[in-house]
């Protein structure tokens, strides 16, 4: 069974706004923007959220190397983006992730799982996933990016 989100059926009026919400720490330097939201005349919008590693308030790596916990505060970080917005993680429509081990999949995907069950009522978002040689901080071995779509 699909999932069928509501779509933007006008783009000719859209606003793009940049944003980084106070619920979560602020992205490292202030070098670049948590979330573009692109708002369509019709009232819905699309956000796409930076890529978020797991960090604390303070920026320090948790759980350094433990991805099923590095994917549990990744999430929650992103929820709040998605909160601070007007959305949850229902409207995400898809997901790329960079690991730094794909033999750390299990892990990472029993996350998911939880967070984006696959029932005969709904359907997981789409989804990337690539390994990579490293991430920017030393301990992080995850990294996800999400694109949601807010109804109007």
């Amino acid at each position: 069974m699909a999932r069928t989100l509501r779509y933007l059926s006008d783009w000719s009026d859209m606003d793009l706004n940049l944003d980084n919400p106070p619920s979560v720490a602020a992205p490292f330097g202030d070098r670049f923007a948590h979330v573009a939201r692109l708002d369509a005349g019709g009232g819905g919008a699309l956000l796409l959220l930076a890529g978020q590693v797991a960090v604390d308030d303070a920026g320090e790596v948790v759980a350094p190397g433990d991805a099923g916990a590095q994917a549990e505060r990744i999430f929650e970080i992103i929820a709040g983006i998605l909160a601070a917005h007007g959305a949850t993680l229902a409207d995400v429509a898809h997901i790329r992730t960079f690991m730094t081990d794909l033999d750390d999949l299990p892990a990472y995907g029993a996350v998911r799982r939880a967070l984006f069950p696959a029932t005969p009522a709904t359907v997981p978002p789409a989804s990337t996933t690539v390994e990579v040689s490293r991430l920017f901080l030393p301990g992080a071995v995850l990294e996800v990016e999400v694109t949601a779509a807010v109804p109007a």
